[in-house]
């Protein structure tokens, strides 16, 4: 197994998946110190990384089930207003490479749209905790339970 500085000590641009975003905001009791040193990179600008504005929408459909207006501006801020996180709209780019990903390796389409994000901006690496995603050979998959403090 290998730490999570480990993974991102050769990694500049870095892909990410919804559940890092969930468990970083969340302060998930299992995950947060695992993707704790992520956004500690990125605020230092150590790291960069990309994610879908579809993280957008799926971080905010519990908090918005719950009323909880403060968790919604909460992510808001995370997704769009976090230094060195690019979040991308699905262009056309994205949306052929999610579809041949989705086709290939029979991804569900958020999947698809996510990792298609990360392989668009050539990120070397795409953050995860979702263990059907290692199949995709087209990038580098890190899943969150491979990895230790």
């Amino acid at each position: 197994m290998m730490t999570i500085d480990e993974a991102l000590a050769s990694i500049t641009l870095l892909g990410l998946d919804t559940s890092p975003f969930i468990y970083f905001a969340e302060q998930d009791p299992n995950y947060f110190l695992r993707v704790q040193p992520v956004f500690q990179r990125l605020k230092a600008g150590q790291l960069e990384a990309v994610t879908s504005v579809l993280t957008l929408t799926e971080t905010l459909i519990h908090p918005m089930r719950l009323g909880n207006n403060a968790q919604v501006e909460q992510y808001r801020e995370l997704i769009l207003g976090t230094q060195n996180i690019m979040t991308l709209y699905i262009d056309e780019f994205i949306a052929l490479t999610a579809a041949d990903l989705r086709a290939r390796y029979r991804l569900k389409t958020p999947d698809a749209i996510q990792l298609a994000t990360a392989i668009s901006e050539e990120c070397e690496a795409f953050l995860t905790n979702d263990r059907d995603l290692r199949r995709v050979t087209e990038i580098s998959v890190l899943i969150l339970d491979d990895l230790t403090l």
